[in-house]
């Protein structure tokens, strides 16, 4: 019999967090991050991870679980949200996945096997999900790095070479994932989704809040506790871009209008994660949505799904 899991998932600054939250609340869950960032420890405004206060209003899983120079891929995500799966069901409880990277979610919900090699197969699904995450830029840069030579005969545009080419340099293996045909869960999947300028509206208010929270303080602090400007979590948006405005190559004005340029396209990529998911149920949010009855339909369809009480 599959496990019985919920998801919410949707593109950046949707409110995800919130709607997580008082589904959990409803009925009796626990929360499992799905966003790739949300694991390290001290980056807290650059991710838009929940508050303290949210945080403890129900059960958190896979936040703040590593430090900032660590690495963190979809295999690793999956093989902690498996695990996850089962203990929280194990205690009656409900997982609700919740988050935007729409490359993991994927994976677990259609159950990708990787490779055995495993060292090998989780460089794909790096590669992958710096792709998905950071663009064909950041990808190209990778391949920049590891392979220079090679750069210069590969198209941008073209990413499976990229990465292709990227594995060659690397691991010397090409390497791929098979997926089950089916859900592995028992799954009720939820997406938030708004109009594309009422979403780059909200995008580019969030960036500007980040500041007056601190984003460039936040960065400045992680440089001098030793966190390298190489690690992964610094190539995440927002930090990336603080960094060359910290190292004097950007004015503010420009990082600024980057990390607001870099957030929108994410947005974008994200859509093209969750066009390859047909078993999500859209809900579409207005310029000012209404939470509380977006939150009761996902009740209603959960408690009927799975027939709770």
């Amino acid at each position: 019999m599959k496990k019985q899991i919920a998801v919410i998932l949707g593109p950046t600054a949707t409110g995800k967090s919130h709607c997580g939250i008082a589904l959990a609340q409803a009925l009796d869950g626990e929360i499992i991050s799905g966003d790739s960032m949300l694991v390290y420890r001290g980056m807290d405004i650059g991710t838009a991870k929940p508050t303290t206060e949210e945080l403890a209003l129900v059960p958190h899983h896979m936040v703040d679980i590593l430090p900032p120079e660590a690495s963190f891929n979809v295999v690793d995500f999956k093989e902690r949200a498996e695990r996850l799966i089962d203990e929280i069901t194990s205690r009656g409880k409900l997982p609700i996945i919740v988050g935007g990277t729409g490359l993991y979610i994927k994976a677990l919900l259609e159950d990708y096997k990787f490779s055995s090699k495993g060292e090998d197969s989780a460089l794909r699904a790096e590669l992958e999900a710096l792709l998905a995450e950071q663009g064909k830029d950041a990808l190209y840069a990778r391949l920049e790095k590891s392979a220079p030579a090679e750069a210069g005969k590969i198209d941008i545009n073209n990413t499976r070479r990229v990465i292709r080419a990227i594995e060659a340099a690397e691991s010397g293996d090409d390497l791929s994932h098979s997926k089950s045909e089916e859900l592995v869960y028992d799954a009720a999947v939820f997406g938030l989704r708004m109009e594309r300028s009422v979403l780059y509206e909200r995008i580019n208010r969030r960036v500007d809040i980040m500041l007056e929270q601190g984003l460039i303080e936040e960065t400045r602090r992680l440089l001098e506790e030793g966190v390298p400007e190489t690690a992964q979590s610094m190539q995440a948006i927002g930090y990336r871009q603080t960094v060359l405005y910290l190292k004097g190559e950007w004015d503010k004005a420009t990082a600024v209008d980057k990390i607001k340029q870099a957030t929108r396209n994410f947005a974008k990529r994200q859509f093209t994660w969750y066009k390859k998911m047909p078993y999500v149920k859209w809900f579409n949010l207005d310029a000012e949505p209404n939470y509380e009855n977006v939150t009761a339909e996902m009740i209603k369809t959960v408690v009927e799904k799975f027939k709770i009480g």
